[in-house]
């Protein structure tokens, strides 16, 4: 075909014209491309109330958008790819307009405060790889429209107050790696569709309220490495399916109600199994019966072994031969069969056990025979628990070799003989628990090298002699010291003052005489003292008052004798006496304990008179006289008193005015009573309810939540004190005590405090502290990884800084703040970390202020009060 001249000039004009027009197109498009995402963020901004860092000081026109905080462009189109905001303390809600940025590979919001629901927009986002928003407060459901988004790999929803099921949809992203669900209240049933992710490596659904079965389909997922399903509702058996996978490295099934029996071919129906990797399984708190299989131990690579609370076993003599087979298992660290139904003999094969085991718990069944001196050889054993079951012969002396120990329980068998000497050895030790057995002889005076032992029980034997002062003298021990039901005679020592720290002290039914000695005063933070049923005579002592935290105390059945001291009225957190059968005489108190008749016995003290009406005793003779004489002597000391006490009256106010004029106005001794006023219904609207999303933690005195409150700015943390719980309401003094009149940038700020009644009218007491972004040290020094991708980790420049930060505070609490005040608790979960990783000492429940005396040496000054964690080690699991 020819073109004339013309033609061909015409036809070049038209192709420059298009070539043209084609890429300006493109440069608009691309122009308006940019202008939707920096309206997008703009969005986005306006969707977040609180920025505490000032991230989002960068978004303005002075920048272009590819340049501000948390953005990240792609470089040739000028796009946003990667939105990463994590860890910011942000408060708000998501805004839909993120749908805009339809170049987005990343969004990582996870660690902040978002609340409201993840928008539906976000499955216009064909590109998205990456989604985190994880230790959030976000609600809603999960998005149906998220599984639009095909490339998607990783998948972080945990922490959240998430609702509804899990999207069976979720199962046709053919690229997702990592699911992470737990710690949220999704219902219904795991999606058999899950079983389609054939790239799934992860699935954590812990902490829900899934129920049914565990889908067959799951055994499909060949490249999965880790199965969390822990703390749910789920039923049925475990899919075999699921123990061909041979990738897997952590299997929890905890806490659930699942049933049946484990197959004798578990984990090896692969005929070509050789290498296996699994180092978690975790199977406590289910249902599951029969025989555990006798092949376990080819699983050589398992760390942790965990059968606890289950109806394993037949109380027959074959429930133990597996036990045989694990030891092959050489990397085995935490075994535990506790609380089902296995008998028989424990065999010797245990004492060959990986060296490396160092928690091995057998507790709660019927296991008999004698215990085997041979486990000698687990030398790197912590904690050893064989308590309730049938064990007979003596406590190996070879124990003494197990230079780590620091737990030993073997309560209520049938254990006979003495206690070995060689347990002064275990200079760790930190619990010993012997109680319910058929020992003889004494307490060997060698336990007095233990001195970092905080429980002593050996209740419930036949232990006899005299009390070793060696005992007494453990200055360590801050938890109980249980010697009752045995045969000690003799007086009790004067040494048991040295106990200062002790919670519980029973020595009740015992063969014990003489008089209670004055010391028993020093044992400064008794909660309960027992000692009923001995043969104590002379009076009670006085010294008993100066006992300010007990509540418990039980002195019935000896021989005392004489009048009650009026000082134990005064005993404020006194909530049971028993005084009954003794020889007790004369005036009962009428004030603290002893306005209550239903929390104090005095029976069988036939010599004691008056007290509350609900007692129904006698009048005390002398009180009607008394009585008589006092109408005649009021009107002489009125009339002798009331004019000097009107003068009295004059002159102090004049000189208090005359000093008052002369002086300047005094500061409040604590700020306390300058701290912010909130109310029960400000922390409860701050805290949805103290609703369990915000939960943080809790402990033996209280919960905390996360919250948020209109007078302040920032998010805090809602310590809500457990009324219920013995001693609280000193933790909740001791905290204001502490806190109230200290500051220190490594000591956590207490915002303010609350001590009100809640909506029920019951009382109310909540201590609020300035938010820890990072959590404790604990969780950064042992990360619990149920399934979840943990990246925490501390390099040596940071464990240095915060052990500077530490050794800071307990520097200015010890040697700079007013009144030196001990923390007596400190330990990793007591470290919180800021948003800078800066570290600050906190929960001061059990501190205790220094009384301390210019004219007292050093080795007589005391606390009023020491308790806490005494040999705290942190868990290796």
């Amino acid at each position: 075909m020819k073109f004339s001249k013309r033609s061909f000039y015409t036809f070049v004009c038209l192709q420059v014209f298009l070539f043209f027009s084609i890429n300006l197109g493109c440069l608009q498009a691309g122009a308006s491309g940019r202008e939707t995402d920096e309206l997008a963020l703009l969005k986005f901004k306006q969707g977040i109330t609180s920025d505490p860092h000032g991230i989002f000081n960068s978004w303005n026109d002075s920048l272009h958008f590819c340049h501000w905080t948390g953005i990240t462009c792609g470089r040739s189109h000028q796009r946003v790819t990667s939105l990463v905001l994590e860890g910011q303390n942000l408060f708000g809600s998501v805004s839909p307009y993120i749908g805009n940025l339809s170049f987005l590979r990343l969004i990582n919001l996870q660690n902040n405060s978002l609340r409201g629901e993840i928008p539906q927009q976000l499955g216009k986002l064909f590109r998205l790889q990456k989604f985190f928003v994880n230790n959030n407060s976000l609600n809603g459901t999960i998005p149906l429209n998220l599984t639009r988004c095909f490339q998607l790999n990783t998948i972080y929803l945990q922490r959240n107050n998430l609702a509804g099921k899990i999207p069976e949809e979720l199962g046709s992203l053919p690229k997702l790696e990592k699911l992470g669900l737990c710690n949220n209240h999704l219902t219904g049933e795991i999606p058999p569709s899950l079983g389609n992710l054939s790239s799934l490596t992860t699935f954590s659904a812990t902490f829900n309220d899934l129920e049914g079965s565990i889908p067959n389909e799951m055994g499909r997922l060949k490249s999965l490495n880790s199965f969390a399903v822990g703390v749910n509702r789920l039923s049925g058996i475990i899919p075999p399916s699921l123990f061909n996978i041979t990738s897997l490295s952590s299997l929890v099934f905890a806490a659930n109600q699942l049933s049946g029996s484990l197959p004798d071919n578990i984990f090896f129906t692969l005929p070509n199994l050789q290498a296996f990797l699994l180092q978690r399984v975790d199977m406590g708190g289910n249902k599951f019966v029969g025989q555990v299989p006798t092949n376990l131990g080819n699983l050589q690579s398992i760390l942790r072994l965990k059968f606890e609370f289950n109806n394993l076993g037949s109380n027959s003599s074959n429930d133990l031969l597996f036990l045989t087979s694990l030891t092959n298992c050489s990397n085995l660290q935490i075994f535990s069969i506790t609380r089902n139904n296995f008998a028989g003999v424990l065999p010797d094969s245990v004492a060959n056990f990986s060296t490396g085991l160092i928690r091995l718990y057998m507790g709660g069944n019927e296991i008999t025979g004698i215990i085997p001196a041979a486990m000698e050889n687990l030398v790197n054993l912590i904690d050893l628990q064989l308590e309730e079951n049938l064990f007979t012969g003596f406590i190996p002396s070879q124990f003494g070799k197990l230079q780590k120990l620091q737990s030993l329980i073997l309560s209520y068998n049938q254990l006979s003989g003495q206690i070995p000497s060689s347990i002064g050895n275990l200079t760790q030790f930190s619990r010993v628990l012997l109680s319910g057995n058929k020992l003889e002889g004494s307490i060997p005076s060698s336990i007095r090298n233990c001195q970092h032992l905080y429980a002593v029980q050996i209740a419930e034997n036949r232990l006899s002699g005299e009390l070793p002062e060696e005992v007494l003298g453990l200055t360590s021990l801050s938890k109980v010291l249980n010697l009752a039901f045995n045969s000690f005679t003799g007086h009790l020592p004067t040494e048991v003052g040295k106990l200062k720290n002790v919670n519980t002290l029973d020595i009740s039914e015992n063969n014990l005489s003489g008089e209670i000695p004055e010391t028993i005063g020093g044992c400064l933070s008794l909660e309960y003292l027992y000692m009923q049923g001995n043969f104590f005579q002379g009076t009670i002592p006085s010294s008993l008052a100066s006992l300010k935290g007990l509540q418990y105390l039980d002195l019935s059945r000896n021989n005392l004798s004489g009048q009650i001291p009026k000082d134990l009225q005064e005993i404020p957190y006194l909530q049971y006496l028993n005084l009954s059968f003794n020889d007790l005489e004369g005036e009962v108190p009428e004030r603290g304990v002893f306005t209550n008749a239903s929390a104090l016995s005095l029976i069988g003290n036939n010599k004691l008179c008056g007290g509350v009406p609900e007692l129904g005793l006698p009048k005390c003779p002398t009180k009607l006289l008394k009585k008589v004489k006092s109408h005649t002597l009021k009107l002489v000391v009125a009339i002798a008193c009331v004019v000097p006490t009107l003068l009295s009256i004059l002159i102090f106010f004049l000189i208090r005015r005359m000093r008052k004029s002369r002086t300047k106005p005094s500061v409040a001794p604590l700020e306390m009573n300058h701290l912010l006023k909130v109310s029960y219904k400000d922390l409860y609207q701050g805290t949805d309810g103290f609703s369990c999303s915000n939960l943080i933690g809790s402990g033996g005195f209280s919960s905390v939540y996360k919250g948020f409150l209109p007078q302040v700015q920032t998010p805090v943390a809602v310590k809500v004190l457990n009324l219920e719980q013995t001693g609280a309401i000193k933790s909740f003094m001791a905290e204001c005590n502490s806190l109230g009149s200290i500051r220190h940038r490594n000591l956590v700020k207490l915002v303010t405090c609350c001590s009100s009644l809640d909506y029920k009218t019951n009382a109310f007491k909540a201590l609020i502290f300035e938010y820890m972004g990072n959590g404790s040290l604990e969780k950064w020094l042992h990360p619990c990884a149920e399934g979840e991708d943990q990246k925490r980790s501390l390099n040596l420049l940071q464990r240095l800084n915060i052990a500077i930060d530490v050794a800071s505070a307990l520097h200015y609490l010890h040697d700079l703040c007013g009144k030196p005040i001990i923390h007596c608790d400190l330990k990793p979960s007591n470290v919180l970390l800021d948003d800078d990783m800066v570290a600050h000492v906190s929960d001061f429940g059990l501190a205790k202020l220094f009384s301390i005396n210019s004219n007292l040496s050093l080795s007589q000054i005391s606390t009023t009060r020491i308790n806490g964690t005494v040999g705290y080690v942190a868990p290796g699991n």
